[in-house]
């Protein structure tokens, strides 16, 4: 059976750690963040956040039902984030753009939370605020309901996917990346133009572009694609 998480206004009465801070779920949550960047997922773990909170491990769950719900929240706060400061200006595609890379840059802030939470699906304040945000910046602009969300689907999921596969590039060991980077630059340049013609002919552009997101170009085409649709 689930446990009972106490509400809000229970939990601030609670008495300070040891070290005299007292909980919160957004203390927990950047704590969760900092433990993320240092060990990696595997180390994201009750014990070793009630080691760097200074409490029991088990007074995490007056605030999460679970590790997978302290995920959850996680992934909103990194929302929230990206959202902190946005403001519409009434332009729909520059309004959508600005949306995108800020939720994409959010994510990369954080590789590791990124690669947990990128594909799920929170239900809390931030997502929903993100979400209707979205939903507003489309109806607003005066694309029919099911086009928007049509267009809304496909900004959603390249965003989060293009934030979960760059993220998951920027996580792995320093030495891995530099091997999959470096790749371009010697396996694909090196190949010959009797038995690869096309990769020869463009090796020197892919050398350049493939170590960077695709996430802008990809973003923009989706864009454009929305835009004609709208001018039908």
């Amino acid at each position: 059976m689930p446990k009972q998480v106490v509400p809000e206004e229970r939990r601030r009465r609670r008495r300070p750690t040891k070290s005299g801070r007292v909980l919160s779920e957004a203390l927990i949550v950047d704590t969760a963040l900092r433990l993320l960047h240092e060990h990696g997922g595997a180390g994201l773990t009750a014990r070793r956040l009630g080691l760097a909170l200074d409490c029991d491990p088990s007074t995490l769950y007056r605030y999460f039902r679970g590790m997978d719900d302290l995920t959850l929240a996680i992934g909103d706060a990194l929302i929230g984030r990206a959202l902190r400061g946005w403001r519409p200006t009434g332009q729909w595609r520059e309004d959508l753009r600005s949306i995108g890379l800020r939720i994409h840059a959010a994510y990369l802030s954080h590789p590791q939370a990124a690669v947990l939470t990128a594909s799920r699906v929170s239900g809390r304040a931030n997502e929903l605020a993100a979400d209707e945000a979205v939903l507003e910046v489309l109806r607003g602009a005066g694309f029919p309901l099911p086009e928007t969300v049509r267009i809304y689907h496909a900004f959603i999921d390249t965003t989060l996917a293009f934030a979960a596969l760059d993220a998951a590039s920027l996580a792995l060991p320093d030495a891995a990346r530099r091997a999959d980077e470096d790749m371009w630059r010697s396996a694909y340049a090196r190949l010959p133009a009797a038995t690869h013609p096309r990769i020869a002919e463009a090796a020197p552009l892919l050398a350049t572009r493939m170590v960077t997101s695709a996430y802008p170009t990809a973003l923009d085409m989706l864009l454009t694609s929305a835009e004609q649709c709208a001018k039908r």
